[in-house]
């Protein structure tokens, strides 16, 4: 995964060279806000499991404050609420699917066109705030539950992201997240007097292909006093 991200961000600088001499665009230096939806293709790295394509299209809200330095380079963060999680299947008959709802700060840089295509890449902070774990036996819901700041999952997400915006204001982004989306060692009772660790083993993490929609589209110019 390290050499993939290393290899698209190569890629991108090498791009965005050829295009920052290819066309000419119009640049005003001014910061700027965006925002847009996301629609998140999801599955978990969960060893000796069946991870399932997870697909979750709301709700994931971004509002991004940009800086763009030149026509070609350009940078960004802002803050986001994200429906992110998988879905595996513990046997043959039982299936889990979890996620949580994130608070996330994003700093990133754009290279390419500001006003028009360009890659971008960044890293991402992420707060997990809900957890919802639904269980199913045999394609039967059995147990649905779901917990505020839950010391079940990692409460800090750490991420890496590589996107390229595509035409009609649509982009498509690639997402890795660091750290492992269990807290392995959280302990519960297990209903007889005992103790019971349910997630010891399952690590986890999160990676997510999407599409989002406007997310670089300006809709408020911030004016700066001198």
């Amino acid at each position: 995964m390290k050499k993939l991200l290393t290899s698209l961000f190569i890629i991108s600088i090498v791009c965005s060279s050829t295009f920052a001499q290819s066309k000419s665009v119009t640049f005003e230096d001014k910061p700027y806000f965006t925002s847009g939806g996301e629609w998140i293709f999801s599955t978990g790295t969960l060893p000796n499991n069946n991870n399932v394509l997870r697909f979750s299209p709301v709700i994931n809200l971004q509002t991004l404050l940009n800086f763009d330095q030149s026509e070609s380079f350009g940078w960004f963060t802002g803050l986001n609420i994200r429906n992110v999680g998988f879905i595996f299947d513990e046997s043959s008959s039982v299936r889990k699917k979890v996620r949580n709802y994130n608070l996330g700060i994003p700093v990133g840089i754009k290279l390419g066109h500001m006003d028009d295509r360009f890659f971008f890449a960044g890293y991402e902070l992420e707060i997990a705030m809900n957890y919802r774990e639904r269980t199913f036996v045999d394609e039967i819901r059995t147990e649905k539950f779901n917990v505020w700041f839950s010391d079940r999952v990692n409460t800090l997400q750490h991420a890496l992201f590589i996107g390229y915006t595509l035409p009609k204001g649509t982009s498509i982004k690639a997402k890795y997240y660091l750290n492992s989306f269990f807290n392995q060692s959280f302990t519960a009772s297990d209903g007889n007097g005992g103790t019971v660790q349910p997630y010891a083993g399952l690590d986890a993490n999160i990676f997510y292909i999407s599409l989002n929609f406007s997310l670089f589209k300006r809709w408020e110019l911030v004016a700066w006093e001198d």
